[in-house]
């Protein structure tokens, strides 16, 4: 199972970056000049069953997922890594720590992250997602991918019912949903709906950012990087006022921004070591 990665190289500190669903690497493209210009090597992949990597039958669940992204910090030697996790990436950034801690790490960032736990039960009843609409995504996309991802690309990059960026660029971010395979795309849709991260966010003792839009209609904040935040003592929150899902696309210059400041201020120098 073979991992496409785009790795700009160079000597400095790694920033991997971890993209949303049903995405791929190439929706880091507006921060990957950015981060590069600052000094780091940037690193971002496709997940499996998406964009260039290759597209196994199974596999979507959490633990796999991490356990992939420990293989690459391990297979390219990498420590004092920043692992900036958008959306469903954000799990795999809480379950890599809970799996295999934090000594490769110099920091995390939690972007519109689905963390710490979607889906509402009575022992999560500020979970933003209801198990009638997880059902009623499940249907949709597997009845009909085609309208499915043209409605979810307009709410990725909407807030207040307007969207944020231009048509051409929706039209870039659905052609990125359509290279993903079917099973990856429920699997992984699965995991993100159902996965519980608040034991894993209990181990993060490196300095963390959580990032996200106060317009967020998917992954709402409240439920969302609001919690994170505060199941994370050390972290930073940073809203993005007014800002839908995709902020790191509709909002690039503030999103950037806020991810360098963390990085470079003093109490985020000390790496891991």
């Amino acid at each position: 199972m073979e991992l496409f990665v785009n790795d700009t190289g160079g000597t400095g500190d790694p920033i991997i970056l971890i993209h949303g669903w049903p995405l791929s690497s190439d929706a880091w493209e507006p921060q990957i000049p950015a981060l590069v210009d600052a000094g780091y090597r940037v690193i971002a992949y496709d997940r499996r069953g998406f964009g260039k990597s290759d597209k196994p039958g199974e596999g979507f669940d959490y633990d796999t997922l991490a356990h992939d992204l420990h293989e690459l910090i391990e297979n390219r030697g990498l420590s004092k890594v920043t692992l900036v996790g958008f959306s469903m990436g954000g799990g795999e950034v809480a379950r890599y720590i809970g799996r295999f801690g934090e000594d490769k790490l110099r920091a995390v960032v939690f972007a519109s992250a689905v963390p710490p736990f979607l889906m509402k039960s009575a022992s999560n009843p500020d979970g933003p997602l209801d198990q009638a609409t997880a059902n009623e995504f499940e249907k949709n996309l597997t009845e009909d991918r085609d309208a499915f991802f043209e409605g979810f690309t307009k709410d990725f990059f909407s807030a207040d019912g307007e969207l944020k960026v231009s048509e051409d660029t929706r039209q870039k971010a659905l052609s990125l949903c359509h290279q993903s395979s079917q099973e990856a795309a429920l699997g992984c849709m699965k995991a993100w709906a159902t996965t519980d991260f608040r034991e894993d966010l209990g181990q993060i003792s490196v300095p963390t950012l959580v990032l996200h839009g106060t317009a967020d209609g998917i992954v709402p904040i409240e439920g969302s990087g609001e919690r994170t935040h505060e199941m994370v003592k050390q972290s930073i929150l940073h809203r993005i006022e007014g800002a839908p899902h995709g902020c790191n696309t509709s909002h690039p210059l503030e999103f950037n921004k806020a991810i360098l400041d963390f990085l470079m201020a003093p109490a985020r120098s000390v790496s891991a070591e």
